[in-house]
């Protein structure tokens, strides 16, 4: 299917292309997507479980578990045990891991604003119309 010239293919590898883009700007180059993605997950859920992080991440519990030794490691994450049940954790964000997250969502800010202070008043307004669209993608 095309949509103003673009078929399917093209519309997908543009989306990707700017995502690309956008991640590209972080304030640490060495963490990799997935864990700023835990990182930012937890802001949104503080006290989240590694399977739960696993889950919304989309990896496999052993990879989470990876991933957030690796973090931990750095002082980015803390685990606590949960009360009544040692064998349970939750993880939050240290103010480390804070520092991360403000830092690279102003990278990822200023990258963007300035993107789109190239773009005329109709195709930002072609994007704003889109927005909905590609959230419900995004989404699904």
């Amino acid at each position: 299917m095309k949509v103003r010239g673009l078929d399917d293919d093209e519309l997908r590898m543009a989306i990707q292309r700017l995502a690309r883009r956008i991640r590209s700007n972080r304030s640490d180059q060495d963490l990799s997507d997935t864990q700023l993605g835990v990182l930012f997950s937890l802001e949104k859920s503080p006290g989240s479980t590694p399977s739960e992080l696993a889950e919304r991440e989309h990896v496999r519990p052993p990879s989470m578990n990876r991933t957030l030794n690796a973090l931990e490691e750095r002082g980015l994450v803390s685990r606590t045990p949960a009360p009544g049940d040692a064998r349970k954790v939750s993880v939050d964000l240290t103010e480390a891991g804070r520092v991360q997250i403000v830092e690279t969502r102003r990278l990822r800010t200023r990258w963007f604003t300035a993107q789109l202070a190239l773009l005329d008043a109709e195709e930002r307004e072609a994007l704003r119309a889109a927005a909905a669209v590609l959230r419900k993608l995004a989404d699904s």
